[in-house]
């Protein structure tokens, strides 16, 4: 027992590190647990301090407090972080804890051009600042509002795909680990060890769920693309950390 024990500590690694199998893997770290080196808002130069900090090895969200919202609960004036880097076809892995009522989300497949001309500056008059792509949904599924519809909680691709019934949500306040996986036109979100859905995109299915949701008036919006991955800023306090990715 003690031998078993011993090889599964040398098989993992602290947050925000590689194992020397993921180095082999191709692997590499996407928040290195101390700045945000590699990092910027969603439409600005660099990141938004006002929304985002490291705190004990974390990326957090800072809560936005009373300030103007659109419809959906994001704040009118967002803060969403983007990696520099885009990516097509990849593996992201991450954790993250959220605090009682919270949302918040993972977004990729992000085109920062598309997602800025849906904003404030845009026709569609929406909030600035918020990207747009499909997004790995974070929630308190008991305490927030969108936690009554399925296509709204944790693990959901939002107002897409709910999740299945292998989902394992952990407590508020304790670490969830989840895995985004995206090849070609095929994704899968993974939620501490489950695969909690699965798409493909150009499919007939998958048309008719994109009809029937808040992008259907989006032009392109479904089409697979080297895009950004996000951390969304809805306001609420939620925490980050070792987010790792590979491409595939």
């Amino acid at each position: 027992m003690i031998a078993a024990v011993l090889i599964l500590s040398l098989l993992q690694s602290p947050p925000n590190t590689l194992t020397p199998a993921e180095k082999a893997a191709g692997w590499r770290i996407l928040f290195d647990g101390r700045t945000l080196a590699g990092w910027r808002g969603l439409g600005y130069d660099t990141v938004p301090t006002a929304h985002w900090v490291v705190v004990n090895g974390a990326i957090k969200k800072i809560a936005s407090g009373n300030v103007p919202r659109v419809a959906d609960g994001r704040p009118l004036v967002g803060g969403d972080l983007m990696t520099v880097d885009s990516f097509a076809d990849f593996e992201l892995s991450l954790e993250w804890k959220v605090t009682p009522g919270a949302n918040s989300g993972v977004k990729y497949n992000v085109s920062e051009t598309m997602s800025l001309a849906q904003g404030g500056a845009g026709t569609q008059g929406g909030p600035t600042h918020s990207a747009l792509g499909f997004e790995y949904q974070i929630l308190d599924d008991d305490r927030h509002e969108d936690g009554k519809l399925p296509t709204h909680r944790s693990g959901a691709l939002y107002d897409l795909v709910a999740p299945n019934d292998k989902k394992q949500l952990r407590p508020v306040g304790e670490w969830n680990r989840s895995r985004i996986v995206v090849r070609g036109h095929h994704g899968e979100h993974w939620l501490n060890g489950q695969k909690v859905v699965e798409f493909e995109l150009g499919t007939a299915h998958m048309d008719s769920l994109l009809a029937a949701s808040k992008y259907k008036t989006i032009p392109g919006f479904g089409e697979k693309r080297r895009g950004h991955v996000v951390l969304q800023d809805h306001g609420d306090e939620v925490y980050f950390r070792d987010i790792k990715v590979r491409p595939l």
